[in-house]
């Protein structure tokens, strides 16, 4: 999630933990533990494949955080070891805020590495947006409340409500995604397609409208629903170009590990004589802002040859008025929106990198 979430809900739950005897403090404290975790993305991993597939990686593992907890209780024990709280509590606090964090964002589509180093896929649950003002506002609000009317007893019960309204609005995205999810799989059965793989995701800032993705062979079929409509929704086909870019990448490890850590959720597009790699899982159609050129053709044999070093493909400039149309479809199942329509470009030169 962003960094004004994960700040707000750290604070709240020491708030909740701590407020009673550190007072205010315990909502700062909170906050900067909330972050930490995404302290990784100060780390240049080395290109930009890296650069987003560490991220979330030993900074979000349970098995590391559970020692950084250990440890920070120790040094912060070992500072005040007269505080009022016991030691079992501030454990407590610090583990909740931390976990809290890297759970959250295992909600998200991204890919959270929960358990690393074990080398599983990510976990991306993928039933909220990174932004979502919804979850977001009640931690907030009770943050900002704590911090003007202190941390007695309603400054505390105010953090414990909005960890309750909260948590109950991230329950609802899972009932959402599942009716996104049964949705699909009738329009597919209904269509005699038998995907390798599917993927829902809400689309921004709400869980009202989904994006739904399944994956069949060279291509894929794509289209929306949301809670409005009476039928199952209408699926565009768009190309994937997989059988011969896969080919073309057999020796590039950095689309391995793209394969790995997006379960093989990619589309490929020949632009300039690159192979131009797209994250089909984050952002939408038209909008997919992790993109990477990780083969060039050689100019003598016309074979292609893997990057060195990756790096970003150019994306259009995000196009905010778009925003107004998912609010429409998400409340009017008539209104015409056409994802094939928005994708058109993604196989065009847009200030293409010097590789």
């Amino acid at each position: 999630m962003d960094t004004i979430t994960q700040a707000v809900l750290g604070a709240s739950v020491q708030g909740a933990m701590l407020g009673r005897w550190q007072g205010r403090k315990a909502l700062i404290y909170g906050a900067f533990l909330g972050t930490l975790p995404d302290m990784d993305v100060l780390v240049d991993f080395g290109d930009a494949v890296a650069d987003m597939t560490y991220h979330r990686g030993f900074s979000h593992s349970l098995f590391v955080l559970g020692a950084v907890a250990l440890a920070m209780t120790w040094l912060v024990r070992r500072r005040f070891p007269h505080a009022d709280y016991s030691r079992n509590r501030l454990f407590a606090s610090i583990g909740l805020v931390l976990l809290t964090h890297v759970l959250l964002d295992a909600f998200t589509t991204y890919g959270t590495q929960l358990f690393w180093p074990i080398a599983s896929t990510p976990v991306a649950i993928s039933s909220i947006f990174i932004i979502d003002p919804l979850y977001t506002v009640p931690l907030l609000v009770a943050v900002i409340g704590g911090l003007i009317m202190g941390m007695r007893h309603k400054g505390v019960c105010l953090q414990f409500v909005a960890l309750a309204l909260s948590s109950l609005y991230l329950g609802s995205t899972l009932i959402s995604k599942q009716m996104a999810e049964n949705r699909l799989d009738e329009s597919l059965a209904a269509a005699g397609i038998e995907p390798q793989a599917t993927f829902v995701a809400p689309t921004p800032f709400n869980t009202l409208l989904w994006r739904v993705v399944a994956i069949d062979g060279d291509d894929y079929y794509e289209g929306l629903v949301s809670w409005m409509d009476n039928e199952s929704p209408e699926l565009e086909k768009l190309p994937r170009n997989a059988s011969v870019a896969v080919q073309a990448l057999e020796n590039s490890a950095q689309h391995q590990r793209l394969r790995w850590f997006t379960d093989d959720m990619l589309r490929y597009d020949l632009i300039d004589n690159n192979w131009v790699v797209t994250d089909l899982r984050l952002g939408m159609p038209g909008y997919h802002p992790f993109r990477f050129a990780l083969a060039s053709r050689n100019g003598e044999n016309g074979e292609f040859k893997p990057v060195a070093d990756a790096e970003y493909w150019p994306v259009p400039a995000a196009d905010t008025g778009r925003l107004a149309d998912i609010t429409r479809r998400a409340i009017d199942p008539d209104y015409p929106l056409s994802l094939s329509d928005w994708s058109s470009g993604m196989g065009e030169t847009i200030s293409a990198p010097r590789l």
